[in-house]
């Protein structure tokens, strides 16, 4: 792919979608690590001082593709939870059939998982303060859209329905970094399977963690 010079404001809003897109593709072949400022510039076909004119570092790039990447699940989210809890059931029936829901969506998207996993640690650096901003007010407006939707599901949550939000996708991120194994981790399972007692499945781990928590923090009877 190659550009002539963005001389309009819909041409560089062209420009900037592409190189969201490209990044967004190679996140399905590669982890956030192994995304680089320079493969992308290649991949988009624009030098990489171009590249630093719509976004001032890789880190911008993945930041906005995170923000983009939330805004979308949220959307599938919502459906999800319309569809598979019974609104009459106990409160802790209701949770159970949230974290399975939550857990099951969640370890179905993976690059979603590794860019929360890369967010504090990685992500968040190597950008201007306004970028960081405008980034914490966005995953602020994404949270508490999901601690609405789940306190619509589950509203005995109350005010700790935000922090469980967070936890779980904070949660998501930590977890989604065993999945999955690499092949010298496999081979050892497959030479000694004592040792595959550690394996670990992200849909069962996230399920496992969410239904403790939201057990132990909903009112007794």
């Amino acid at each position: 792919m190659t550009f002539q010079r963005a001389r309009s404001e819909e041409q560089r809003e062209i420009r900037r979608r592409a190189i969201l897109d490209t990044a967004a593709a190679m996140l399905n072949e590669m982890p956030v690590a192994d995304v680089s400022l320079n493969e992308l510039s290649r991949r988009v076909g624009l030098a990489k001082s171009n590249v630093l004119r719509y976004f001032e570092s890789r880190e911008a790039v993945l930041l906005e593709l995170l923000d983009d990447a939330m805004g979308s699940w949220l959307a599938e989210l919502a459906q999800q939870l319309a569809a598979g809890i019974e609104p009459h059931a106990a409160p802790e029936v209701r949770a159970g059939q949230l974290a399975e829901i939550l857990s099951r969506s969640l370890a179905g998207r993976l690059v979603l998982c590794d860019l929360f996993g890369a967010q504090g640690g990685v992500l968040e650096h190597n950008v201007s303060v306004e970028v960081v901003k405008r980034h914490k007010r966005s995953s602020l407006t994404r949270l508490t859209a999901m601690a609405e939707l789940v306190c619509h599901h589950l509203p005995e949550l109350g005010d700790g329905a935000q922090l469980f939000c967070l936890m779980s996708l904070v949660s998501a991120g930590a977890l989604s970094a065993y999945v999955p194994p690499p092949p010298s981790l496999l081979a050892a399972y497959a030479d000694d399977p004592a040792l595959s007692a550690l394996h670990l499945d992200l849909h069962d781990a996230l399920r496992i963690s969410f239904t403790s928590t939201l057990l132990g923090v909903l009112p007794r009877a």
